[in-house]
């Protein structure tokens, strides 16, 4: 991440993640402007708005992406100014990302990674007894067949059995965040009905925070949601309860760009 100006944290000290007037760039321009999201402490959050409104953009700044500058702006992470820190050490504090289309690292077993990754975390670290235990387990749960831990990470996965491995490592790893950024995306029904079980499961035992990132409704509806934010050309334009899901699934986002575009002409 490049150069950036800190302007101070507008953040509740209640909340886990506060990203407070965020502008972003990258080599073809700024495509973020001045965002302000505010996540809870085990709070399920959606980031719903029209493809290309900058919502997967947002979720990689928040991880700490290379790829993008922060022009001006703050993310606070558990009480902590994290701008400036990387994707890794941004991990390691508890932020999880999973990507539309997760990519597959040859020569790199999947038993393997998920060993290497939960050994960087002390408050993960277990026998190795143990941690096969808790693989197979988590593994019969998703519907997974264990025989895939010996398999190249990803390599000749399907779509589905990509997001199950996701799921997977969001079970093992208990983030206090998860991003999950277009879980749903290509799924079949079976697939998401697993994804969705994942979701509940970490919910339910990891009692982490989660933000949601989707531009439909399938993958909300067996998930309780407490804030939606809807996104529209780069910058948050409105903030809602659960509600607010059925009113966009009836309604789309039509409303919303208009009055986005109504704000620039100003």
């Amino acid at each position: 991440m490049g150069p950036f100006v800190t302007n101070p944290l507008h953040a509740d000290p209640n909340a886990l993640l506060s990203v407070s007037d965020l502008s972003v760039s990258v080599e073809d321009g700024q495509i973020l402007h001045d965002v302000n999201l505010t996540v809870d402490r085990g709070s399920a959050n959606v980031l719903m708005g029209p493809n290309g409104a900058g919502k997967s953009t947002l979720g990689h700044v928040i991880m700490g992406d290379g790829a993008y500058t922060v022009d001006s702006g703050a993310i606070a992470f558990d009480g902590e100014d994290v701008t400036a820190l990387s994707a890794d050490k941004r991990s390691l504090a508890g932020i999880f990302l999973s990507f539309q289309a997760p990519v597959e690292i040859p020569g790199v077993p999947l038993y393997s990674f998920l060993r290497s990754i939960t050994q960087k975390r002390p408050e993960l670290k277990m026998s190795a007894r143990k941690f096969r235990q808790r693989v197979r387990e988590l593994c019969e749960s998703l519907d997974m067949d264990p025989s895939y831990l010996t398999r190249e990470l990803n390599v000749g996965f399907s779509g589905g059995e990509k997001k199950k491995v996701e799921m997977l490592q969001l079970l093992l790893l208990e983030p206090k965040l998860a991003i999950l950024d277009e879980t749903d995306s290509g799924l079949d029904v079976d697939a998401l009905g697993v994804v969705s079980r994942g979701i509940q499961r970490f919910r339910e035992e990891c009692d982490g925070a989660l933000l949601v990132i989707t531009h439909n409704t399938r993958i909300l509806e067996r998930l309780a949601v407490d804030r939606v934010h809807v996104m529209v050309d780069g910058t948050i334009v409105a903030h809602g309860g659960g509600d607010l899901v059925e009113r966009i699934d009836a309604e789309g986002f039509e409303a919303y760009e208009r009055r986005a575009a109504e704000s620039r002409g100003a």
